[in-house]
């Protein structure tokens, strides 16, 4: 669909439950909240499935907009999910209508609309509202500022494009909180989440002759720390810091001894690829899955993958 179909689409319907993915990061939470916020101003009846592992600094966002116990929605929509198996925990449903940014989409629902260009979700909720409602509001702005700013790292990443720059200073025109915003997601850091920093820098591989650098997370280390999932939001750019490193990987231990997967890389090395592998995927030079062993073995893994994908 084209926005304009959407938004007739939308506006055809009464009752929503709009779903945020596994893990959630400010670009589906924030994304999903500002539609949401949107379909209520029509008048419709809308709610975010209330999904369990939103963090603590995104939580304002999205809390006031949690479905309450037995609520019946007539179409579920789902923002900035690319493939089923990044539905949110304790979910069980069929998605009427998919509006989402990556290209690896798997296009599992009925309706969608999706623009791999864009550098986030945000973008496209951004331009769907306007096409819905005829305005956007400061709280959707800032809502979506958040969105844009963090699935581009506050605009630092390969994905931003003078379109990207040309959305943010269109929500700071209809009132975005940037400065809010900024301080929030880029600025300030709990001091767990600072010791955290500290031991993943010092733990570092080094493989490939520096290019290629591998970060990782511990379950003992977030106890050591003191860190919980709220100090924990974009390790994955960490790795990326260091000078010449065209793949950065971060691994984190997941409570059932598992490893979730982060892979950065630069243009023209396809981070999808190397997820792939794994049954991941996302975008080229940003993807992500989840491997059922140990941290030491999963980087034996990957780094095995690595082999075949960078030469």
């Amino acid at each position: 669909m084209n926005y304009r179909e959407c938004a007739n689409y939308l506006r055809q319907r009464d009752r929503f439950l709009l779903l945020t993915h596994k893990n959630p990061d400010g670009d589906t939470v924030c994304s999903a909240s500002a539609l949401c916020s949107a379909l209520r101003r029509l008048g419709k009846e809308a709610y975010l499935y209330p999904n369990p592992d939103v963090i603590r600094k995104m939580l304002p966002y999205a809390e006031p907009y949690f479905a309450p116990a037995g609520c019946v929605p007539d179409c579920i929509v789902s923002v900035d999910v690319a493939t089923e198996n990044l539905f949110p925990r304790g979910f069980a449903g069929k998605v009427e209508l998919c509006i989402d940014h990556h290209p690896t989409n798997t296009h599992f629902a009925g309706q969608e609309l999706i623009r791999a260009e864009k550098s986030s979700c945000g973008e496209i909720v951004l331009d769907l509202i306007k096409s819905l409602c005829g305005d956007v509001t400061p709280e959707e702005a800032t809502m979506l500022y958040v969105a844009v700013t963090t699935d581009t790292g506050c605009f630092q990443y390969a994905n931003t494009s003078y379109q990207t720059l040309g959305a943010g200073a269109e929500l700071l025109r209809l009132g975005a909180d940037g400065y809010a915003v900024t301080q929030a997601f880029f600025r300030k850091a709990s001091a767990a989440r600072i010791m955290l920093e500290g031991m993943i820098y010092s733990g570092m591989g080094f493989y490939r002759g520096g290019k290629v650098v591998v970060a990782t997370v511990t379950r003992a280390m977030m106890d050591a720390a003191g860190a919980t999932e709220d100090d924990c939001d974009d390790l994955a750019g960490l790795s990326g810091r260091v000078e010449d490193c065209d793949i950065n990987v971060t691994i984190r231990e997941l409570a059932d001894g598992g490893s979730k997967i982060s892979v950065r890389s630069v243009p023209g090395v396809s981070s999808s690829e190397i997820c792939a592998a794994f049954g991941g995927g996302g975008h080229d030079m940003a993807a992500g899955c989840t491997i059922q062993c140990p941290p030491e073995k999963a980087k034996e893994m990957l780094l095995a993958v690595i082999d075949e994908v960078y030469r």
